[in-house]
């Protein structure tokens, strides 16, 4: 079977689900392809973003409530996988329905792979289509990477995403890696009451960050039970009767740890595998990402690549931006480019949560800057202290000669919603004083940015 579209869009992520409706609703026929029913969406909603926040969320209430019975918070965590699922069918459902229901749009469940740089085969439970498409976007994201440990093939060992199907709480979980997603799952089975340990292979925690936030993180997740290895590496790892054994070798030592269960969180690559690429004549980096130029277009004309798998921020809202550059290019004044992202703020949904924007202190100083800094402890925020989470501070670095802000970091409770405050205040390019005289609301988490620009 043969079809012709105008535009075909590999995969349904954040990107890709935006802009296919939006190029059907200028009279176009558009095809997206998506090879799991369960994917409908991306893996925001799925995988990623939604449900580990629902996850963090009663844990975080698990925390506050303090339940010290450990089958009560069996109970809890259960009901948290339940709601978990009942959050994720519904808008799975309802992004399927967003791109169908528009006229001009249709899904088509199937593997893709490219036969030309026009033409993709798809692969359906029904037989095989070949795609026709003028413009072809490609949006297939990314997935957990497996380091090449011996026994890691073990039923007992998970990826992020097959942990969210976990349905018992485990008592004794392995973490290997301390990125992100491995710090959030930390943090949330500890909270539930889970014996936490977090393996590293480098010698810093969080190297990204300066010392005196990393070391706060390290400090209130060991204070959560989180016992944390640097330097250590997994030889092995060996199915025993009802649980999994680590080897593990760290400088002057080696042991063995036992665990119910282990995360693998050692980072994320493109899913790109089966896409025949080649066959399209498309350019990958040395790490396997598409090569995209600033306007989100490949080295064949007629492609892009959207989100993940083109090796920018991995985070769905730079993905729902990739749309709009797309947008721009094609339909508007063709003035947006991935030059324009000055300041992209990130928050890590550890608890309490982790955000930064710009340059951290170190970074400014290796840059030359001269830098002034405030910093105010949570503890100090009337709204913390309603909270009953007064864990954490607030550090703003400056440039000494500008008066320009130019990183900002908040390790404390709605953080990860006060950064995007301080995201557009960078981004209008005004001295850090207008931002610290500017008038909040209180009692609210934000309105310690007046008192911590106030310490410079």
């Amino acid at each position: 079977m043969r079809k012709n579209v105008d535009a075909m869009i590999i995969g349904f992520g954040k990107g890709g689900k935006t802009l296919a409706p939006f190029l059907a609703s200028q009279g176009l026929k558009v095809a997206v392809v998506e090879k799991s029913p369960v994917m409908y969406g991306g893996t925001c909603i799925n995988i990623g973003c939604i449900p580990t926040k629902v996850l963090a969320h009663q844990a975080q209430l698990v925390s506050e409530l303090k339940v010290a019975d450990s089958e009560v918070r069996s109970r809890m965590y259960e009901q948290a996988i339940r709601e978990k699922d009942e959050l994720v069918t519904f808008l799975r459902a309802k992004n399927f329905d967003n791109v169908s229901n528009q006229p001009g749009a249709e899904v088509i469940t199937g593997t893709a792979s490219f036969l030309s740089p026009h033409e993709v085969r798809v692969e359906t439970e029904d037989g095989s289509i070949v795609l026709e498409a003028e413009r072809i976007f490609v949006n297939t994201g990314a997935k957990p990477f497996i380091p090449d440990i011996p026994g890691i093939q073990s039923e007992k060992v998970y990826t992020s995403t097959e942990m969210l199907d976990l349905a018992s709480l485990p008592r004794r979980l392995a973490v290997l890696g301390g990125g992100p997603i491995g710090l959030e799952f930390a943090s949330i089975y500890a909270s539930f009451g889970t014996a936490v340990t977090l393996i590293e292979q480098g010698g810093n925690f969080l190297p990204k960050a300066d010392r005196d936030v990393a070391e706060a993180v390290q400090q209130i997740l060991e204070n959560k039970g989180v016992q944390i290895r640097l330097q250590t590496i997994v030889e092995r790892i060996t199915d025993e009767a009802g649980t999994v054994k680590l080897s593990l070798l760290s400088p002057g030592s080696a042991e063995e740890l036992e665990a119910d269960v282990i995360l693998v969180a050692t980072g994320r690559q493109p899913n790109t595998e089966g896409l025949n690429v080649e066959a399209a004549g498309i350019e990958l980096n040395g790490r396997g990402f598409i090569k995209v130029d600033e306007t989100l277009r490949t080295n064949v004309p007629n492609i892009w690549a959207l989100g993940d798998v083109n090796g920018g921020p991995q985070f769905t809202y730079v993905s729902l931006d990739d749309y709009r550059i797309v947008k721009d290019q094609l339909y508007g004044r063709k003035l947006r480019s991935t030059k324009d992202r000055k300041f992209i703020p990130s928050s890590i949904f550890i608890d309490p949560p982790l955000s930064h924007v710009g340059l951290t202190e170190a970074e400014a100083k290796e840059q030359g800057y001269k830098v002034k800094v405030g910093k105010w402890a949570a503890a100090a925020i009337p709204r913390a202290r309603q909270l009953k989470n007064t864990d954490g501070f607030l550090k703003a670095i400056v440039d000494a000669d500008t008066d320009l802000l130019l990183g900002f970091t908040m390790f404390a409770a709605e953080s990860s919603e006060v950064i995007n405050i301080v995201s557009v205040f960078m981004n209008s390019g005004q001295p850090y004083t207008v931002l610290r005289d500017t008038i909040f609301t209180h009692p609210t988490m934000a309105e310690a940015l007046n008192d911590v620009l106030s310490q410079i």
